[in-house]
């Protein structure tokens, strides 16, 4: 059965990275430009796994993050955080909302791909 994962991201090309990332692993894309689209999205497709951006206009990252892990239906749903905070303190706020792994951009191509694989098990 094909793996699927929810891109929820604003930036175009940091989609199209992702987009690029994810090829190889022969996944299905399912993308999202803002926290509120990615929940919809999270609800009707059941991905697997979700690269979740934490700043993005209308709902940010970490809301969506819990509204996605507070409820029954999608709370098994894997959650990379992708972001561009790279604060002290902001990799234990995403893992503190939900989100199952936390990743710092730039990303590194291997070790975001290293994780997608670990959390979809493949």
């Amino acid at each position: 059965m094909t793996k699927k994962i929810l891109i929820i991201e604003d930036n175009e090309q940091n989609r199209v990275l992702m987009r690029m990332i994810i090829k190889p692993l022969q996944c299905e894309i399912l993308e999202a430009e803002n926290g509120e689209q990615g929940i919809r999205l999270a609800k009707e497709q059941n991905p697997d796994l979700v690269l979740m951006d934490l700043q993005m206009p209308k709902m940010d990252g970490l809301t969506a993050t819990k509204i996605i892990k507070n409820d029954p239906e999608t709370k098994d749903i894997k959650i990379i955080a992708v972001t561009s905070y790279a604060m002290k303190g902001d990799r234990e706020k995403a893992l503190s909302a939900g989100a199952d792994d936390y990743i710092s951009k730039p990303v590194d191509i291997h070790t975001l791909t290293a994780m997608i694989r670990r959390h979809l098990g493949i």
